[in-house]
């Protein structure tokens, strides 16, 4: 069974700004999580993410371009039940909300 994997309406406006390499990253790991699941551990620097006031429970967050700038994504598990995913930010490791 698939998951569904959304993109909060800030993460689109993020995405439209990144250079296209990233975004075709982006899709990738956003393809792996549907079919795959949140758990992917098998991208850089891959963790779960400890709530707090800007971080949501049950969030994680990878890198999907390391150097200099390094671009991470952070998504969290809205339903489990139902397999939804949500996207809430991609784009530099500086302006990451964690």
């Amino acid at each position: 069974m698939k998951w569904t994997v959304e993109l909060t309406g800030s993460a689109c406006k993020q995405r439209k700004k990144l250079p296209q390499k990233i975004q075709a990253q982006l899709d990738l790991l956003a393809k792996e999580i549907e079919v795959l699941g949140p758990i992917r551990k098998n991208w850089r620097n891959f963790s779960a993410l400890r709530k707090s006031r800007k971080v949501p429970s049950n969030a994680f967050h990878c890198h999907i371009k390391k150097g200099n700038p390094t671009y991470v994504v952070c998504w969290k598990v809205i339903e489990k039940a139902r397999r939804i995913v949500e996207v809430y930010y991609v784009g530099t490791h500086e302006k990451a909300p964690y």
